[in-house]
């Protein structure tokens, strides 16, 4: 006979929330019913901001659901809690403090303010909040934008940080017959009106460890959130951590936001950068990816936090790069960069 399950969420500020599944209910919407402050954004298994770790009991995948998740992933206790089904009383561990999730997405009108190629295939994107609308970000954090006349959504991070609201800025890269790509090149006009919702994703600047060394491995766009994270150490009171940020891109050629790179070195003495291309290295730049850049001198505290934001096989390999050098993966966060259809 099937019967309702106990589950427990713990979070990372000690706070833990304690509610009811039903038979064959997924995790999420037993935890939406009852309040508790997980985040979530697409409710399908694809984006993965429902990521936890099951502690205790037995959780399986809802037969005929979909799931981001690899099976090494699933091995080792990761489960997407929105496609995921209790068969036990079960605990879950989140890597994020109960703050974190309680703050709801809103959904906001914004008008471009500027549209900017600062590369061969990246797009800066500003734009300023419509009078009487407002919502909060932390930085890492991503928002998802509406295709002016398609209807489709698209998501992106910003580079700016909350001091700068009500104005965001964005790195889009551009995509041969992209959505938005299409819109920004050949239809954008400065003063028109987005659709923008968030924000979502479990990953972001971890204030507690703000003190920690810090290793920031980008690979092309995903420089934008690494940004936003370096601005906010910057703004934050007291001293500043030690920094590593390692970026590359495919060639010199497809490089940019060197300028901003180097501005924020001026302004943080302690911020070490690692420009990297895979091809065709011109003087001053690192011959291979962001993660050969990285060295066995960068790691000399255990408690060094890193933060990956790029293409899956770029953090799959700056994981184990990291681990090896002495990070403790779960000092390790990460963003996979994915591009739309």
């Amino acid at each position: 006979m099937t019967q309702a399950h106990q589950i427990t969420v713990n979070f990372a500020d000690g706070v833990s929330h304690t509610f009811v599944a039903e038979p064959g209910e997924n995790i999420l919407e037993a935890a939406i019913k009852a309040e508790v402050p997980v985040l979530y954004q697409c409710r399908a298994g694809a984006c993965a901001s429902c990521t936890c770790k099951l502690a205790e009991g037995e959780a399986a995948t809802i037969p005929g659901a979909s799931s981001t998740l690899l099976a090494s992933e699933f091995a080792e206790g990761n489960r997407l809690l929105c496609v995921t089904a209790a068969e036990s009383d079960c605990t879950f561990n989140v890597a994020y403090s109960s703050e974190v999730g309680s703050s709801v997405a809103q959904e906001v009108n914004v008008f471009i303010d500027s549209i900017e190629r600062i590369g061969s295939t990246v797009m800066r994107l500003t734009v300023e909040l419509a009078e009487g609308n407002w919502l909060e970000f932390r930085p890492g954090q991503f928002m998802q934008i509406t295709v002016p006349g398609l209807g489709v959504l698209r998501s992106y991070s910003p580079s700016s940080t909350s001091l700068t609201l009500p104005k965001m800025e964005f790195l889009v890269r551009l995509l041969p017959n992209g959505a938005m790509s299409t819109f920004l090149e050949n239809q954008a006009q400065v003063d028109e009106v987005l659709k923008m919702k968030g924000p979502y994703g479990a990953f972001f600047l971890r204030e507690e460890y703000k003190r920690n060394p810090h290793i920031f491995v980008a690979g092309g766009t995903g420089l934008a959130p690494i940004m936003s994270m370096i601005d906010s150490l910057r703004q934050a009171g007291g001293k500043k951590p030690s920094m590593l940020l390692s970026f590359g891109c495919a060639v010199p050629e497809a490089l940019f936001g060197l300028d901003d790179i180097e501005l924020r070195q001026h302004w943080l003495p302690t911020l070490k950068t690692r420009i990297c291309v895979d091809r065709n290295a011109t003087e001053g730049l690192h011959q291979g990816s962001p993660v050969s850049a990285l060295k066995e001198e960068d790691v000399t505290d255990p408690n060094t936090v890193a933060y990956l934001c790029g293409p899956q096989p770029m953090i799959d390999a700056a994981t184990t790069r990291l681990i090896a050098l002495g990070v403790k993966p779960e000092l390790i966060f990460a963003e996979q960069f994915v591009a739309s259809n």
